[in-house]
C-alpha cells in the first residue's frame, strides 16, 4: 500500500489493455501499404499450411490446424 506522499510524487499507472486477438484489431490500406485502426470480427485469409498438432496436457487428440495469411498481412494459426 503506497503512502500518500508516494502517490503525490508518482501517482498510479493505468493498466494497459492487451487484446486476445491482435490480428483482428488492424486492417491494411493496400494503396498506401499502411496499417489502419479498422477492427473487424472476422478476416479473410489464405491457408499456407494444414497439419495436425497435439494439445497440451492433460488433453489428447490430433487437432487439425491451419496456418493462415490474413489480408492485413498477419500470419496466424487457425483451427
Amino acid at each position: 500500500m503506497p503512502t500518500f506522499n508516494q502517490l503525490v510524487r508518482k501517482g498510479r499507472q493505468q493498466s494497459t489493455y492487451k487484446s486476445n486477438s491482435p490480428a483482428l484489431q488492424y486492417g491494411l490500406n493496400t494503396l498506401k501499404n499502411k496499417e489502419t485502426d479498422l477492427a473487424s470480427p472476422q478476416k479473410r485469409g489464405v491457408c499456407t499450411a494444414v497439419r495436425t498438432a497435439t494439445p497440451k496436457k492433460p488433453n489428447s487428440a490430433l487437432r487439425k490446424i491451419a496456418r493462415v495469411r490474413l489480408t492485413n498481412g498477419y500470419e496466424v494459426t487457425a483451427y
